[in-house]
């Protein structure tokens, strides 16, 4: 058996941390849905970025923006949601056969908007209404401004993939914005079953910013500790998901239609390369979780990986203990996921400037 079929079979949702137009048309993410169980993917303006870089697979579309005289920000807006309408066509047996569980294909919101609530909510719903596709789903950074507007989306609802959450005192808030928004659509008279939700919880990230303060430590207690924060932070998001959905509240809610709100773990590439190139998803296989890959750890998965089971639940005491030894050492990990935070955001800024240059030269291009 594959390590993609285990980990499948473990209730692990393999997704793709990746889409463009050549991976469509070229059936590179059909053949990907059939050898190596991929049943989802996620995007994020970085994701584009690269992908719009590739002018030939998008020739033909902006030749056509340009023609209507259509700016750069709306031709990107115009583009993305047809690469994810296509997506969502390509996984509509899987979304239709899990009943919605996956199937799914992100679309975010621009990061211009991560502190924008008003904003936010105006956009994920355009959004929602340009793709026109049960299984897309609208992607919304869980910031402070965030929030509130991934309660209002999905009181109105649409599915939403919570996103760049790094914190377990972040992820809390998340679910509450989740559960509110649940119960704020029911009060609206939605079907609340047909409302689905994933909240992306950063990995990799973490022990990148970690370790790196373990080694200005330079103890070795402190060296002892590298590449486990990232591991321990996700198995104690994992305990809080349990124990939140396991509330009277939630229960309540469930028997009403609601679907969970699944934990997923993002960020899952390796940025060290002494590391097991699938350390992220071994280590974090858990039922009713989503994994997204890029390519690479997909392939390495399919290739190397060793499944074991389950090596989340029941590794709670271990983490903790990880945890607590990296704050005696005085690393604050709330300092660190609010440095992460911002620094993603400012980074999917920057690709978004990107994005919009990339494009903006195109259909200057285009238009001589």
């Amino acid at each position: 058996m594959s390590p993609t079929k285990e980990l499948s079979d473990l209730g692990v949702s393999i997704w793709l941390d990746d889409l463009s137009r050549q991976r469509l048309t070229s059936g590179n993410l059909a053949s990907l849905m059939a050898s190596h169980h991929v049943v989802g993917v996620t995007t994020n303006p970085t994701i584009f970025a690269a992908a719009l870089s590739d002018g030939d697979s998008y020739r033909n579309q902006i030749a056509e923006l340009a023609a209507r005289g259509v700016g750069a920000e709306e031709a990107v807006v115009d583009i993305t949601s047809d690469d994810v309408r296509d997506g969502c066509d390509l996984f509509t047996d899987v979304f239709n056969a899990t009943k919605g569980v996956d199937g799914r294909v992100s679309i975010e919101v621009s990061p211009l908007l991560a502190h924008d609530t008003n904003g936010t909510i105006a956009q994920a719903k355009d959004l929602y209404a340009r793709v026109n596709r049960p299984n897309v789903y609208i992607k919304i950074p869980a910031t402070k401004a965030g929030l509130p507007a991934i309660t209002e989306v999905l009181a109105s609802g649409i599915s939403v993939n919570v996103t760049l959450i790094f914190s377990i005192e972040r992820y809390l808030e998340v679910m509450e914005a989740f559960l509110a928004g649940v119960e704020q659509a029911q009060q609206r008279g939605h079907d609340i079953s047909t409302i689905h939700s994933v909240a992306s919880f950063f990995v990799s990230r973490v022990d990148t910013a970690v370790d790196a303060l373990l080694d200005s430590v330079g103890s070795s207690e402190a060296q002892a500790l590298r590449s486990q924060a990232a591991i321990a932070n996700a198995r104690l998001a994992y305990k809080e998901w349990q124990r939140v959905f396991g509330t009277d509240r939630a229960h309540t809610l469930v028997a009403g239609g609601m679907n969970v709100q699944r934990p997923l773990w993002a960020s899952t590439g390796v940025k060290d390369p002494a590391l097991p190139p699938a350390l992220y998803v071994t280590e974090l296989a858990a039922a009713d979780t989503v994994n997204t890959m890029p390519e690479a750890t997909l392939f390495a998965t399919a290739d190397q990986a060793e499944v074991v089971g389950d090596r989340v639940t029941g590794m709670f005491d271990d983490a903790e203990s990880v945890m607590a030894s990296i704050g005696a050492l005085g690393i604050s990990m709330a300092d660190v996921t609010q440095q992460l935070e911002d620094e993603g955001v400012e980074k999917f800024i920057a690709s978004w400037h990107d994005l919009l240059g990339t494009v903006s030269d195109a259909l200057d291009a285009a238009a001589q």
